[in-house]
């Protein structure tokens, strides 16, 4: 084994854990944006749709960020140690905010049903559904821009804050946001078994496709002076026309079958888009894991800890895809069915 691209191997394993989390959490997350600004009539039947979508399986789309920590702690422990460090305070924001949305999410199921307890924890968790996002996307900006230095004798705010809270980063973390309403939106769509509701959840996504686009123009402008290297890549590498085609061809598929209100195509169309989106953020900064300096290959473990690191993660998958595949057959039945 010692023959294979195990560096290569990992970090794929990496960027797909990745690409899954946002895919699946991303759209819970969402679900938590529009439980925030859920208005008019239905706002009560809304808020309850998306606490049936999201309650059987929000746990189980944590395993892939957990899946993500564990790859760059043991496959890439230098990058590892830096990222944790710099990057230490939206990092541990973050965390809470998850801890706080799952646990405001259990007891606003299982506390009281009196009104005021459940708007208590429903603000809880829509506000942390709204943060969390935003501080993810954040940490992906300040590591494309470049902002993840090596240790030196800087201040606090040099050290710790100022890679992070910029206009780079912070464009980044506005975008991931509105990617995730996007996708939630759209999943919703499919899952509302009222056409009113289904229309509800159609015009949010309607609204958070379009604003997609000026998001990432805006970011794509602040990459020319704040990650060169991303935006190069992005505007200049042999297969960037074919990502941009293939991204911009996925998101007007999805807006049109929005509009038209084929749902499941939007679903489809909106993974993909979402999918390309992230491959093509790795493929921008490849081979850095942390641009401009640390490549994948420098932060690389040991050859041994990458073989067993791979051995397991290859046997892992031949447990986890089937057991996934199960929870979402199981709980994509109607409840008397399971």
């Amino acid at each position: 084994m010692n023959e294979w691209p195990l560096v290569e191997l990992t970090a794929v394993a990496c960027l797909t854990a990745m690409t899954a989390y946002v895919l699946f959490a991303g759209a819970d997350f969402g679900g938590g944006v529009w439980d925030l600004f859920a208005t008019g009539p239905r706002a009560r039947p809304q808020r309850a749709l998306i606490a049936d979508t999201i309650a059987p399986i929000w746990e189980a789309n944590h395993v892939w960020l957990i899946l993500v920590v564990v790859i760059l702690f043991t496959g890439f422990p230098i990058a590892y140690a830096r990222l944790s460090v710099s990057l230490h305070i939206p990092l541990t924001l973050m965390l809470i905010g998850v801890v706080l949305r799952g646990s405001a999410f259990t007891f606003r199921s299982y506390d009281r049903r009196d009104d005021d307890v459940q708007r208590r924890w429903g603000l809880v968790f829509a506000v942390a559904s709204l943060v969390t996002p935003l501080l993810l996307g954040v940490t992906a900006g300040a590591v494309a821009a470049g902002a993840v230095a090596p240790p030196g004798v800087r201040s606090f705010a040099a050290a710790y804050v100022s890679p992070w809270l910029a206009p780079f980063p912070v464009a980044i973390g506005v975008l991931t946001l509105l990617l995730f309403a996007f996708l939630a939106a759209v999943y919703l769509t499919v899952e509302a078994k009222d056409a009113a509701l289904a229309g509800d959840f159609r015009v949010r996504a309607l609204g958070a496709g379009v604003l997609l686009l000026p998001g990432a123009v805006i970011a794509l402008y602040l990459a020319q002076s704040d990650a060169p290297w991303v935006f190069e890549e992005l505007t200049g590498a042999t297969w960037a026309p074919v990502l941009h085609f293939l991204t911009g061809g996925a998101a007007l598929t999805a807006l049109a079958a929005l509009w038209r209100r084929h749902y499941r195509i939007a679903r489809t169309a909106a993974a993909v888009q979402t999918a390309l989106i992230v491959v093509g953020w790795a493929m921008a900064q490849w081979p850095y894991i942390l641009p401009p300096t640390m490549s994948v290959y420098d932060a690389a473990a040991p050859t041994a800890t990458l073989t067993l690191l791979v051995g397991a993660l290859a046997a892992g998958a031949v447990i986890l895809f089937p057991a996934l595949a199960y929870l979402f057959a199981i709980f994509g039945k109607p409840p008397r069915n399971r």
